[in-house]
């Protein structure tokens, strides 16, 4: 029996290579179109938690200062303020929620001392928040986050006068 020698052709070298490149340049558009995706997710979901954690913020001090009379809608200095009136040891005090500079404040001071906005406790950045009144205890929440996007929110008081 002869063996006989085996030939070898240029195709025997450069179909691995050719396989080996098509198989790269196809791992790196998935990666690509994942990076894309993940970015454009993480982007929508960064956009509507702003707007949501702020809603769910008022929602919440609403939630906890509900008492028959205690929330207002208030303009101070042309700002609109959600307003939020509660006794503390007999004396009567006022948490105000509002805008002030981009910035969602939170400014709690003794009734009967002037408002200084600008002094409120930083909480996030937000563009606008617009609080209107629908009833007497009704309220309509607006809020409008760095990259435009509005959202909103009703809310009512659940305490009985």
């Amino acid at each position: 029996m002869r063996f006989r020698p085996r030939h070898r052709h240029v195709i025997d070298l450069i179909f691995p290579i050719a396989l080996f490149f098509v198989f790269a340049a196809s791992s790196m558009s998935v990666l690509i179109l994942a990076a894309n995706v993940y970015t454009s997710t993480t982007k929508r979901l960064s956009i509507n938690d702003e707007n949501r954690t702020v809603l769910s913020y008022l929602s919440e001090k609403i939630r906890q200062n509900d008492t028959d009379g205690a929330i207002n809608s208030v303009s101070i200095d042309g700002i609109d303020c959600l307003a939020l009136s509660a006794d503390y040891n007999g004396t009567a005090c006022t948490t105000y929620i509002y805008v002030y500079d981009g910035v969602l404040k939170e400014l709690f001071i003794n009734d009967g001392i002037p408002v200084p906005l600008k002094e409120g406790r930083d909480i996030m950045q937000i563009a606008s928040l617009s609080i209107e009144q629908l009833d007497d205890r009704i309220y309509l929440f607006t809020a409008v986050d760095s990259s435009g996007t509005e959202s909103s929110l009703v809310a009512s008081e659940r305490s009985v006068p």
